[in-house]
């Protein structure tokens, strides 16, 4: 099951206290104090983990709590330091520190008001709950002109915090398009190209992720975002949040359908998705793109490179107006044809993105 946002509650270790204590052994009926400090508490800890794709295991446990820090003993012991607790996370999760509920559980703030802790990375660590301090025993408090104290500390409170998760999947292409264009078939087709393939558990209602392999040294990572509809920029189904995982990939793919089954324009078709990533980010709408029609398999000759493929581009060119560097490829991603060309422009654009954000002059 995929889980792209969840709200916890992180509570890091308190500090043990301080020991007020007294050396007290035979022939020394009067020594001086020897009350250890207590432990430090635990952090907790996030960190970016590759092996993580969703954040599942937060939708159901929602406490997530550090050890506390050890009492501190006589004899100058110290108390023991709390365990972090290390919460593992995927790539791409932007942190939010939110302010807690009142006692009555209602909030104090507006979302606006919430503070960006960290935009997680792969093998990223960072402290996102701090654990007390431990207080000092009353050795660290002779002095002298106090030979005895008594005084000792108690230990700082851990920090307590309401915490949002909110995934965005990092991905080289990403998968765009109405529901039913094929883009599913695609990833699948995709992701057999090499026998060295990360497909995880599909369902057309959530985004997912795809491996393929090229060859030993190039690789991509493919996101299906789940089909968008008209009106997804401002909120109409799951379109926020489908939209979100879009923002992460180099490259989109707009995948096309060439015979759409309700008879719609695919001309249209286009040029609804195209408008609601304008209205969603200017940035989003300005990334590379290609533009796969699909499901050529069902036109005349059946073949990508056929008369009717042929004719089914210049229509679309014509129509949208492209220009000779604007990217069109014909594929069926049942049948898998026009597939592994396909994948190769995307690594060529992948790499060249990739090169412009590296020296961006």
């Amino acid at each position: 099951m995929f889980v792209d946002h969840a709200v916890i509650r992180v509570k890091a270790g308190d500090g043990g206290n301080g020991c007020c204590s007294f050396r007290r052994e035979k022939y020394v009926p009067k020594g001086g104090p020897d009350g250890g400090d207590g432990g430090d508490g635990g952090n907790v800890v996030a960190v970016g983990d590759p092996s993580r794709h969703t954040l599942l295991d937060f939708q159901y446990t929602k406490k997530w709590a550090a050890k506390n820090g050890g009492q501190g003993l006589g004899a100058n012991c110290t108390g023991a330091n709390g365990d972090d607790i290390v919460l593992k996370l995927p790539a791409g999760t932007l942190i939010y520190a939110e302010s807690l509920p009142d006692e009555h559980g209602a909030p104090t703030a507006t979302p606006e008001d919430r503070e960006l802790l960290c935009d997680l990375q792969e093998g990223e660590r960072i402290v996102i709950a701090r654990g007390g301090r431990g207080g000092r025993g009353n050795n660290a408090f002779k002095s002298p002109t106090n030979q005895t104290p008594r005084e000792h500390e108690l230990g700082e409170t851990g920090e307590e915090r309401r915490i949002r998760l909110e995934l965005k999947l990092i991905a080289d292409v990403g998968f765009v398009g109405l529901p039913n264009a094929g883009k599913s078939t695609l990833l699948r087709a995709s992701t057999r190209a090499t026998p060295k393939v990360a497909d995880y558990p599909f369902t057309t209602l959530t985004p997912q992720l795809g491996i393929t392999e090229l060859d030993l040294e190039r690789r991509l990572v493919l996101a299906d975002i789940p089909g968008l509809i008209e009106g997804a920029a401002d909120g109409a189904g799951l379109g926020h949040r489908f939209l979100r995982h879009v923002e992460r990939t180099r490259v989109l793919v707009h995948v096309l359908d060439i015979e759409p089954a309700d008879g719609s324009d695919p001309i249209a078709n286009y040029e609804t998705i195209r408008q609601e990533l304008h209205a969603y980010s200017s940035i989003l709408a300005e990334k590379p793109e290609i533009i796969a029609i699909n499901k050529i398999d069902l036109l005349g000759d059946g073949e990508p490179n056929g008369e009717d493929a042929k004719t089914a581009m210049a229509m679309l060119r014509s129509s949208l107006k492209l220009g000779a560097k604007d990217q069109v490829f014909t594929i069926s991603a049942a049948t898998g044809a026009g597939v592994p060309a396909l994948m190769e422009a995307c690594y060529e654009l992948v790499q060249k993105a990739k090169k412009q954000v590296a020296s961006p002059h």
